[in-house]
């Protein structure tokens, strides 16, 4: 479960970053970090890493499907 946070918060700070970058240069921060935070939410969510099954998980998942289709 930490993993799929990892890179949600990644997302969610590098936009904040980019949003107040963003915001000192226009001259306002407020509307900017909430617009890079939306932004680095959408990143987050979207990048997600495939993690690796370990060979228990993965029998058990043919089995479940196995079970569930007959």
């Amino acid at each position: 479960m930490t993993r799929k946070s990892r890179g949600m918060g990644l997302g969610i700070a590098l936009g904040a970053a980019l949003g107040v970058a963003a915001g000192v240069l226009a001259g306002n921060v407020a509307v900017w970090l909430g617009i890079g935070v939306a932004i680095g939410i959408a990143i987050g969510s979207t990048v997600r890493r495939k993690e690796g099954e370990c060979p228990e998980c993965a029998e058990i998942h043919r089995a479940h499907e196995l079970r569930r289709q007959g």
